[in-house]
């Protein structure tokens, strides 16, 4: 024990190797890695390993001392008797504590079973009071509440690691590997990354505008703009709009998770909505443009590191319920199209002054 009483010193020296749950959504697992990353960096003798899909292992690939561990959670660890087996595994791993990024019924099993270990297992506080004060309609609580990269953070500081989340350094940008290189040419032009997609259409800005934000910028000289997206109805719309305007090119379908990942660290600008190609362009230090619905940055989902003024949100006199949810699932009758309330010349104007 320190002076001031505090026993994470003699937890920290006896914890070697930490299990870090996170499942879920690729936006959830990539705000991870800035969090990670300081930890590994504040504690280099520690061993890290990520239990999540191994679809993900590209993202920590950069980060030393951390591996993955792939939950077949559909097949050899499917319900409870799946999830001994994993838990069993994992144990031989000599794990010496869990972080439980996720706090659901699946993390649950596994921290009563890690009991049965003797194996110490902390949880998230997703902070759901707050967040359900947040976005309720009447008497809305309307502040800024923790980030969720601090709410990982907190884990680990429950474990007896404390961390500095402003001690975090972005990786340097990846090479950009040959496939890539054949699509998108050798870069001689400022890259503006634009993923105008999410998984609810209340996040995502009207088709008819972002097509006036393309057709503007596609204008500039010294400018490539790359479309993000994924599955075959974003394609289709993503290669009209690459047919239609020069220096626009989609890259769905045709680039690997790690070559998208090495694309993504050379944008100059990504322009996203509150969706997980945010967080991509964050571990990297990218400036990011992000475009807001019903949903709202203060309910602590901004991309790690990026300043308030680059998030441009809808008219909150005309929509004063925002944000109507944590996720963008639920909103009441007349806040289908909040986001029409964001002028294409105000993106276009954000995207110009990051730009030069």
């Amino acid at each position: 024990m320190d002076k001031s009483g505090n026993h994470s010193e003699i937890k920290s020296s006896k914890a070697k190797h930490i299990l870090v749950i996170r499942f879920s959504a690729m936006g959830d697992v990539a705000m991870t890695v800035p969090v990670l990353s300081v930890l590994i960096h504040t504690y280099p003798n520690l061993q890290v390993t990520v239990l999540t899909k191994n679809f993900f292992r590209p993202l920590f690939s950069h980060l030393p001392n951390v591996t993955i561990y792939e939950a077949d959670l559909k097949g050899v660890h499917s319900g409870v008797l799946g999830l001994g087996t994993l838990a069993t595994e994992l144990r031989d791993e000599e794990i010496d504590a869990v972080a439980d990024l996720h706090d659901v019924l699946r993390t649950n099993v596994l921290r009563s079973l890690f009991y049965f270990y003797g194996i110490p297992f902390k949880q998230i506080d997703k902070g759901r009071a707050e967040k359900k004060a947040l976005t309720r309609d009447n008497d809305k609580e309307f502040k800024q509440l923790k980030s969720s990269h601090q709410r990982y953070a907190d884990v680990f500081r429950e474990l007896g690691f404390p961390l500095d989340l402003s001690e975090y350094s972005p990786p340097p940008k990846r090479k950009l590997l040959p496939t890539v290189q054949e699509i998108i040419g050798t870069k001689k032009q400022k890259y503006l990354g634009i993923a105008p997609f999410a998984q609810h259409d209340s996040k995502c800005y009207p088709e008819d505008l972002m097509e006036k934000v393309i057709a503007e910028l596609s204008s500039q000289e010294n400018l490539k703009i790359i479309l993000f997206g994924g599955g075959n109805t974003e394609k289709e719309k993503l290669e009209h709009w690459e047919q239609k305007f020069p220096k626009v090119i989609s890259v769905v379908g045709k680039l690997r998770f790690t070559e998208e990942l090495s694309l993504i660290s050379n944008l100059d600008v990504m322009l996203s909505m509150d969706s997980g190609n945010a967080h991509l362009a964050a571990i990297y230090g990218i400036p990011v443009i992000s475009l807001w619905g019903v949903t709202h940055p203060y309910a602590g989902f901004r991309a790690f590191n990026q300043p308030m003024e680059n998030c441009i949100l809808p008219d909150l006199e005309q929509y004063p319920k925002i944000p109507t949810s944590i996720y963008g699932n639920k909103y009441p009758e007349g806040y289908e199209e909040v986001m029409r309330s964001i002028p294409p010349e105000k993106v276009i104007q954000k995207i110009k002054d990051i730009l030069g």
